[in-house]
């Protein structure tokens, strides 16, 4: 029988905060991660640290350079693309879910 605090979406029993996640498996998911990092790919696995394996993924990181003459912040992008990535779960901040999740 399920505790009064589960919730149940389509087919997945949800009990913890991180079974939100267990929708999100084989979609493309977005990460930040410290350092102006993101990363988006899709979301092979994952545990209760975060740590999280991502395939096909394009990583985006952002540097705020400041001019040693005006002193005005110019950022600067750099994109790469990785085919599989094991990601540490201490550096995750945010994981946002694909744009258009189950009912």
């Amino acid at each position: 029988m399920a505790d009064e605090s589960d919730q149940q979406i389509g087919d997945v029993q949800l009990k913890e905060p991180l079974d939100l996640l267990l929708l999100s498996l084989d979609e493309i998911v977005t990460v930040k991660m410290r350092n102006e990092r993101e990363l988006r790919g899709k979301l092979h696995a994952y545990d209760q640290h975060l740590n999280l394996v991502l395939g096909d993924v394009e990583e985006t990181v952002t540097v705020i350079e400041i001019d040693d003459e005006t002193y005005e912040e110019i950022y600067k992008t750099t994109r790469r693309n990785i085919p599989m990535l094991y990601v540490r779960g201490d550096g995750v901040t945010l994981i946002a879910p694909p744009s258009k999740m189950p009912q």
